[in-house]
């Protein structure tokens, strides 16, 4: 059995603009599931996205008022970490994530621990940072899709976002650039992360 999962994050709606780029939801379109990784600031996004897909949210230092912004609401579907079993992977999502890592205090392994309870995930998905980035730490497949708002913290401008494929006890990422007519593979010699 093979699922397609849509991975997002750091959508900052209504601050970075009014709703999410109509090539986001074209994007996600036929989805088994979307992770949202926080700082999604106004839940409407969680409801749009949910009529694509069931959706699970993390809860980012966007919805705990960082910035002077309202505190969000209690909601079943916002939570600071999920631990799902998706196509028989142990997949965890959550907002932050210390990577890259400052050992010995700040480590994926800790931070796992602390978020899950557990160290033996097969996908992480994070955001906060708004870069997007792909790599195995230890056994883990972690993923950040960036932003499609927000990438790199610049200004509104068409962004990222990220699938998860499923399939036969295996998991492959990827990230995409939205474009005006809308995805393009990720350039990655064109990457900057700020480490």
């Amino acid at each position: 059995m093979r699922l397609l999962i849509g991975l997002i994050s750091d959508t900052h709606i209504p601050e970075s603009r009014p709703e999410l780029w109509p090539q986001v939801f074209a994007a996600f379109a036929g989805v088994d599931a979307i992770l949202h990784a926080g700082d999604i600031h106004d839940l409407v996004v969680i409801d749009q996205l949910s009529d694509i897909a069931p959706t699970w949210a993390a809860r980012g230092n966007g919805e705990e008022g960082s910035g002077g912004r309202p505190v969000q609401p209690h909601d079943p579907r916002l939570r600071e970490a999920w631990l799902l079993e998706l196509g028989g992977l142990r997949v965890g999502l959550t907002h932050e994530m210390p990577i890259p890592e400052y050992p010995p205090n700040f480590t994926v392994e800790r931070a796992m621990r602390r978020y899950f309870g557990r160290t033996d995930l097969d996908v992480l998905v994070y955001g906060d940072t708004h870069v997007e980035a792909i790599d195995t730490i230890g056994a883990t497949l972690c993923v950040n899709p960036g932003s499609p708002t927000y990438p790199h913290n610049l200004n509104t401008q068409l962004g990222t976002l990220g699938f998860l494929e499923i399939s036969g006890g295996r998991a492959e990422a990827t990230i995409w650039q939205l474009t005006e007519d809308g995805l393009a593979p990720f350039d990655w010699s064109r990457a900057r992360r700020p480490w």
